[in-house]
């Protein structure tokens, strides 16, 4: 093979390699994929003047049962009591068997969805009950986890692992492929 022809290929190798690792490392877009939070009650952001007894997730797709997981913490960080999440198609549901005073909560949530892909998410609400005493203000402590520490995955929602291990895959294709194209040229 001519040098000029060697060249030629091994740029176009070596752009393959590069548009593979981009395309390797991009977050997905969850739409295209993976399941998503698309509403929930209640609302993110929301003011409740009444304690929730339920808080409903509305998700693209139908969550696994069996891997639905949901949180509910106070401003203190401290767990509220829930009942077992149910399923009934695209939207998940668990009671609120505890006392809510007025006050901040999150609500963080882990769901696999049909693909087998792990999603997950937090929101915060805020009850507002004119007929309850005002809420305690609660300083928590710094190094006190929070409601979705066990849930914390990279921003795309892929494991950081994964990305990194991707990378390297990657990385050792184009090496790989880079040192058979020399041996074979007799270099």
């Amino acid at each position: 093979m001519p040098a000029p022809t060697r060249r030629r290929t091994a740029k176009v190798l070596a752009a393959s390699a590069a548009a593979a690792l981009l395309v390797a490392l991009a977050p997905a877009a969850p739409a295209a994929a993976h399941n998503q939070l698309l509403s929930a009650v209640p609302a993110k952001n929301a003011t409740v003047t009444k304690a929730p007894k339920a808080i409903d997730l509305v998700f693209l797709e139908e969550p696994d049962a069996g891997f639905t997981t949901v949180l509910l913490t106070d401003a203190a960080q401290q767990q509220t009591p829930l009942g077992p999440p149910t399923v009934r198609g695209t939207k998940a549901t668990v009671a609120v068997t505890g006392q809510l005073a007025n006050g901040v909560y999150q609500v963080a949530y882990r769901v696999v969805s049909i693909d087998g892909h792990p999603v997950q998410g937090s929101f915060r609400f805020t009850v507002a009950d004119p007929a309850a005493p005002p809420p305690v203000a609660v300083t928590p402590s710094p190094a006190a986890p929070t409601a979705d520490a066990g849930l914390a995955a990279s921003a795309s929602g892929w494991p950081t692992w994964s990305l990194v291990g991707g990378g390297a895959a990657v990385t050792a294709l184009i090496v790989g492929t880079l040192f058979l194209t020399r041996r074979r040229s007799g270099r």
